[in-house]
C-alpha cells in the first residue's frame, strides 16, 4: 500500500529530525536521563519507521488484513511508544511512562502479524 510507504518516509523524516533535535536543542537543557530516553524514542521511530516500508513493499506482492493490521500498529506503536518518550523527557512527567509499554505491545504485535502475513502469502 502506498499510503505505508509515505507514512515509514514521513516518520524517517521526523526521525531525523527528531534526532538532531535531541542532539543539538536538548543537549545540555534535560537531564542526560531523559536525553537518552529521547534517543530510545528516535531509534524505535526510526527502525518502525523502516518496518512501514517494508509493509508499503510487501503490500504489493501480497493481500491480506494481516499486513494491513501490521502497518497500523506499526504506526500506532510510533505514537504510543516513541510520542510518549518525547513528550517524558521534555516534560519529565513520569506517568508518561505509563503509555510507552503500550506503544512496545503494538511493535510487537505488528511483528508477529508480519510474519504470520507472509508465512500465509509468499
Amino acid at each position: 500500500m502506498k499510503l505505508f510507504i509515505i507514512l515509514g518516509a514521513i516518520n524517517a523524516f521526523f526521525a531525523v529530525a527528531l534526532g538532531a533535535f535531541g542532539a543539538h536543542g536538548l543537549e545540555g537543557r534535560i537531564p542526560d536521563k531523559y536525553l537518552e530516553t529521547w534517543k530510545t524514542g528516535v531509534t524505535y521511530q526510526m527502525f518502525h519507521a523502516a518496518g512501514l516500508l517494508v509493509v508499503g513493499l510487501l503490500s504489493g506482492k501480497m493481500a491480506g488484513q494481516l499486513l494491513t493490521w501490521s502497518g497500523w500498529l506499526m504506526f500506532i506503536g510510533i505514537l504510543l511508544f516513541s510520542g510518549s518518550l518525547y513528550v517524558l523527557s521534555v516534560t519529565q512527567i513520569k506517568v508518561l511512562g505509563a503509555i510507552t509499554p503500550l506503544g512496545g505491545v503494538s511493535f510487537l504485535a505488528a511483528w508477529v502479524l508480519m510474519i504470520l502475513a507472509v508465512n500465509k502469502y509468499l
